[in-house]
C-alpha cells in the first residue's frame, strides 16, 4: 500500500477531531476546582439562597402547550420548502397534497379544542 497525501490528510482531520473531542474534556479536569463544597451539590437560583427542593411540581397544561408549539412549529417548517417547490410544480396533485397537509393541521386545532387542551385553569395549585 503507498501512503499518499489523502491518508495523510484523513490521518490529519481524525487527529484533529479526536483533539476537538477529547481536549475540552481534558481542559475541564485540569483547570477545575478542586475544593468540594456543600454549595457545589445545591441546586442554581441565579445567585439567590435556594429554597426548598428542587422537585416542585408544575401543572400538565405547561407541557401540552410546549408539545402543541413543537409539533405545530416543526409542520409549518415543513411548508417552506413547499412553498419554493410549488410554483415549479406539474399539475394540481402538489396543490391537493398540501391541503390535505393543512386539513391535517386543522383537525388536529380542533381536536384540541374538543378535548380542552387550551383551557387555561384559573388557579394552579401547588402543593
Amino acid at each position: 500500500m503507498v501512503f499518499s497525501w489523502l491518508h495523510f490528510a484523513i490521518i490529519l482531520f481524525l487527529l484533529g477531531g479526536l483533539g476537538f473531542a477529547v481536549g475540552p474534556l481534558m481542559a475541564s479536569k485540569m483547570l477545575s476546582h478542586k475544593i468540594k463544597d456543600e454549595l457545589l451539590y445545591t441546586s442554581y437560583e441565579c445567585g439567590m439562597v435556594p429554597h426548598g427542593d428542587a422537585w416542585g411540581k408544575f401543572g400538565i397544561n405547561y407541557y401540552f402547550y410546549a408539545l402543541i408549539f413543537l409539533a405545530f412549529d416543526v409542520d409549518v417548517l415543513y411548508l417552506f420548502p413547499v412553498a419554493v417547490f410549488y410554483p415549479q410544480a406539474p399539475g394540481i396533485i402538489p396543490f391537493i397534497d398540501v391541503l390535505i397537509f393543512v386539513g391535517i393541521l386543522g383537525a388536529a386545532v380542533i381536536y384540541f379544542l374538543r378535548k380542552g387542551v387550551f383551557t387555561w385553569p384559573r388557579k394552579i395549585h401547588i402543593q
